[in-house]
């Protein structure tokens, strides 16, 4: 019996992708190892989001060779996708598998180790997937419940094209999955154990896109899914939350009140730059609707620092709105540059030395605006589901987390409370703002 090993990169619909992988490779027979163990077969699901991400699949993919040379080595992914005809021959892998592609790894593998002796050099396996009449790559996940939250992939592919990403070439063009199809995965999920699921896709927002129907459909087909608890949506744009999409969503009580809507500036001028399709104006409209139909909802958000040619102004309009909508999360990003994207090209590249100053002076004022928001629910009882133990200051806690997702600790106290939902009562925030105390 052969052995696989699995690595994966990058967001979460890879993360996706690189289980429905494995669940291919079990159901062929292998045997799945730590990747740090000696494999006949290693799969590396690539990213390319930033020079960085091409840098780490590349070292991954060497690194396969080194723990055993007679390995087939399998990279897939957007690295491979952007440049893997290329630079097939100087990779290393025996196998690339392109997006789209990823469903024929394991007859690829068998191809592989039935022409072992023939020296033509890497199968590849990559095509245009910019073709507009690409159509969505099928791929599910069956297996046991060995946490509470599982990944669903409902989406694949943007048609943004903003400045500064590379994610569209790789992707290709938007592309959904059936809801039939979604229903179906998510209901073996509540039966393998699973309470929560989180809708995710390289641009959600565009799920249905071309159809009759949307993401609001397809969110009300799973909250009718017996067993599963939780509902939550990845990242979302924010013209998509109208009032008609708010009030259809907030009528589902399976939903959480966490909404992560991308920003990436607040500063008109910048988004325009990076080609964003919204202006603040429109991005506060969308949360002032989450507010009004959702009490106290986690609006968390994603934004890059210095981008090209942002002046001191212009980031100072950030922190400004920053202050103003008073996020329950940020996450911080210095700028990158991306090579074939049109911001590697712009003029005005900001140093190294100024976007770590402004990272720093925005990351600051995330966590401020953290700490507030999880202190103002001390005093209220939250829905919990409890995940895993934990020690905190040298106690044991079982740790989980409400439908805003914060993070919550209760004192381990007889049995365990993995995989269950309780109400407690938040307490107490700990030092380092990491947690909040609750009892029952």
């Amino acid at each position: 019996m052969k052995k696989a090993a699995l690595h994966n990169l990058g967001c979460k619909v890879n993360a996706y992708e690189t289980e429905a992988m494995e669940e291919l490779l079990k159901k062929d027979g292998f045997t799945i190892v730590s990747f740090d163990e000696k494999a006949d077969v290693y799969v590396i699901n690539t990213c390319s989001v930033t020079n960085i991400a091409d840098r780490k699949s590349r070292q991954m993919i060497h690194k396969c060779k080194k723990m055993n040379p007679d390995a087939c080595v399998v990279a897939a992914g957007c690295y491979v996708q952007n440049f893997g005809k290329d630079i097939a021959d100087e990779l290393g892998a025996d196998i690339i598998l392109g997006n789209n592609k990823k469903n024929e790894l394991v007859e690829k593998v068998h191809e592989y180790f039935q022409n072992l002796d023939a020296s033509n050099g890497p199968i590849l396996e990559c095509f245009d997937i910019n073709d507009g009449n690409v159509e969505y790559e099928n791929m599910h996940i069956e297996k046991d419940s060995e946490h509470t939250r599982a990944f669903v992939k409902v989406q694949d592919g943007c048609n943004q094209f903003c400045s500064y990403c590379i994610i569209p070439f790789a992707r290709g063009r938007i592309r959904s999955r059936a809801i039939d199809d979604v229903v179906e995965e998510v209901t073996g999920l509540a039966k393998a154990g699973y309470k929560e699921v989180v809708i995710t896709g390289i641009h959600l927002s565009s799920f249905g896109s071309g159809t009759e129907f949307g993401l609001a459909d397809l969110l009300e087909a799973v909250q009718k899914i017996d067993g599963i608890e939780r509902i939550r949506m990845g990242s979302l744009e924010p013209q998509i939350v109208t009032e008609d999409f708010a009030k259809r969503v907030s009528a589902l009580s399976k939903m959480c009140p966490h909404f992560h809507l991308s920003l990436q500036s607040g500063c008109d001028t910048v988004l325009k730059r990076m080609n964003r399709k919204y202006t603040i104006e429109e991005y506060t409209n969308g949360v002032n609707i989450l507010r009004k139909y959702f009490s106290n909802p986690a609006i968390t958000t994603d934004i890059i620092v210095g981008f090209p040619g942002e002046t001191e102004e212009e980031f100072n309009e950030t922190v400004a709105y920053v202050d103003e909508i008073a996020f329950a999360e940020l996450h911080v990003f210095a700028y990158s540059k991306r090579a074939g994207t049109k911001a590697a090209t712009m003029p005005n590249q900001i140093i190294n030395a100024v976007k770590k100053d402004r990272s720093a002076k925005l990351i600051e004022a995330g966590n401020m605006q953290t700490k507030a928001y999880r202190e103002n629910h001390i005093g209220q009882e939250l829905d919990i589901l409890f995940e895993e133990e934990a020690q905190i200051d040298g106690e044991n806690y079982f740790i989980g987390f409400s439908k805003e997702y914060i993070k919550c600790a209760i004192k381990a106290e007889g049995e365990s409370l993995s995989n269950v939902i309780l109400k407690a009562k938040a307490v107490s925030i700990t030092k380092d703002n990491e947690y909040l105390i609750v009892e029952i």
